[in-house]
Order: C-alpha cells, then structure tokens, then sequence
C-alpha cells in the first residue's frame, strides 16, 4: 500500500505547486498567501509519504484529498483534478491493502513450506 499511496502524493506535490503558480496569476490572493497554502500542502503530502503506515496516516491523505478539492474554489480546475486524485487515493488504499495481504499470504504459504 505504502508504494501506491506515496506514488499518489507525490504526483499530488507537483500538481500543488502547479495549482500555487495559476492561483498566483488568476485570484485577488496575495503571493504570500498562495504559497503558504500551497507550500503547507506540498510539504503534507511529502511528510505523509513517511507516515502512511503510522494510525491516522491513511486518514490524513483523506484530508490532503478534501483541501486539493476545495481548491477549486481558487483554482476552478481543481475540483476536477481533485476528483481524479481523490479516485487515485481510493484506488491505491484498497488495492493496496490487497496487495499487502496476498503479499502476507504468500509469504505464510513460504515459511509453511519450509
């Protein structure tokens, strides 16, 4: 799981900062707000890269997916790429987590047959 939801949040950096630079250009906000909004972000979705496996980690991925989607209101292409994301963080916990048990399985059927 913890490959497939840092491949997730990674590629969600890079669309942050994308969005920080076109909310920088298009909205009244100031620079500085852009990007302490985007830099936290960007700097979440890293650091939850490492905490995938630790309780809550999952469920702050979550969150990351709900702001990208409420970003849209700055950056209106947002609500759509928020939604593909949030699809890509879905898809990668659960089957993830698939993975991961056959993965276990497999490694039990091992460690039985020795």
């Amino acid at each position: 799981m913890r490959t497939l939801c840092a491949s997730t949040l990674i590629g969600e950096f890079f669309v942050i900062g994308f969005a920080g630079l076109v909310a920088m250009q298009t909205s009244d906000l100031s620079t500085g707000t852009v990007w302490a909004v985007s830099g936290t972000a960007m700097v979440l979705s890293v650091l939850l890269c490492g905490m995938l496996t630790r309780p809550g980690g999952v469920q702050l991925g979550w969150a990351l997916q709900i702001g990208l989607i409420a970003s849209g209101l700055v950056v209106p292409m947002m609500f759509i790429l928020g939604v593909v994301f949030a699809g890509l963080w879905w898809a990668s916990v659960h089957f993830g987590r698939k993975v991961d048990e056959a993965k276990a399985r497999f490694a039990a059927a091992q460690a039985e047959a020795s």
